[in-house]
């Protein structure tokens, strides 16, 4: 973060100011759709433990993962292990959806056998319809995990990186939202993918655990799931986001919106939750956008503000955010944990 501003806000400004609207040129979408698995098959990568693992004791810090467990294929290897792909059908949601999912090389250590990791979620920018950017090699967040674990500067995160909509028209995307008439997107993605991640891996017990992120849509997502969900997520980090939701599908629905806005969540001094939120140097619109939300933030909200030097809206400059945003992440989120 050298040679940026960066500001603490104790997030006990009082909301300032009208709304401020916010813009989507996202990044470059991924190479290549990985094929979605068969989640009727009852396997799970090497290591990962079966199903009907029993939990750990109520005061331990470990939850041990309760199955059934999900079949997942891999799709991509990377230099810090593989990328696995699955569908996961919400049991609250009704929403059937596919989930990447990368264990770090830790995970499957027989040293690690009855250690709980955190987990770190990842929105992608664009429609994100059949793909997630943090699954590709232009934002390779997996090898930069694992550099920074063994310079004792990161925790080895379980990440997981879910579709956002399930048609590309961005015009009307979902809005990581349960908008009135479409698929509830937002209780699959902050009520039923944890549900799976339990039910599939050792996880740290409680929220303290659990962190969000994304990159423009994906900003908009991390930031409005956390303010939305403070008891799943303790942190977030949305890079270069906005902060109103602009789907065409939310008309006719003014009140739902309104309970899905995070220009307006952030303001109601609801959510104990930790976020670092940033904007690219080069782009005056979107320092504006950015920092004019960062000022209605009420406590117990807690945002640090970052500009990044020369920044612009591009995958390229995301990819340049990874090492701060999982270092802060691992300052702010309980690291792997034994009974």
């Amino acid at each position: 973060m050298t040679g940026a501003a960066t500001l603490v806000l104790a997030a006990t400004l009082a909301a300032c100011g009208g709304s401020s609207g916010g813009g989507k040129g996202d990044g470059a979408k991924a190479d290549a759709t990985p094929a979605a698995a068969d989640s009727a098959a009852p396997t799970s990568p090497a290591g990962t433990p079966a199903a009907g693992a029993t939990t750990a004791a109520a005061s331990g810090k470990v939850l041990m993962p309760t199955g059934p467990a999900a079949s997942l294929n891999k799709v991509r290897d990377t230099a810090a292990g593989p990328i696995f792909s699955t569908k996961v059908t919400g049991a609250k949601s009704g929403v059937t959806g596919q989930v990447w999912v990368w264990l770090p090389p830790e995970y499957n250590d027989p040293k690690y056998a009855k250690t709980g990791f955190p987990v770190l979620t990842l929105y992608a920018g664009g429609q994100s319809n059949g793909y997630n950017t943090w699954t590709d090699n232009q934002l390779p967040i997996q090898e930069e995990d694992e550099r920074l674990v063994k310079d004792g500067k990161a925790h080895p995160f379980i990440m997981i990186m879910p579709v956002q909509n399930f048609n590309s028209d961005e015009k009307n995307a979902l809005d990581c939202s349960d908008i009135p008439g479409q698929p509830k997107m937002g209780t699959w993605m902050a009520e039923d993918i944890p549900d799976f991640v339990r039910a599939n891996f050792r996880t740290v017990k409680g929220r303290d655990g659990w962190g969000i992120m994304g990159a423009s849509t994906g900003g908009f997502c991390s930031a409005k799931l956390a303010l939305q969900y403070p008891n799943v997520y303790k942190a977030a980090v949305p890079i270069d986001g906005y902060f109103i939701p602009d789907s065409g599908l939310w008309k006719g629905h003014d009140a739902e919106k309104a309970a899905n806005n995070p220009d307006i969540l952030v303001t109601q001094g609801k959510a104990d939750v930790k976020m670092y939120v940033t904007a690219g140097g080069a782009n005056g619109y979107e320092k504006a956008v950015v920092t004019n939300w960062v000022k209605k933030a009420v406590a117990p909200v807690s945002i640090e503000y970052y500009e990044q030097p020369g920044g612009k809206h591009l995958t390229s400059d995301f990819k340049k955010m990874i090492p701060d945003t999982l270092q802060w992440l691992t300052k702010q989120l309980a690291g792997p944990a034994a009974d």
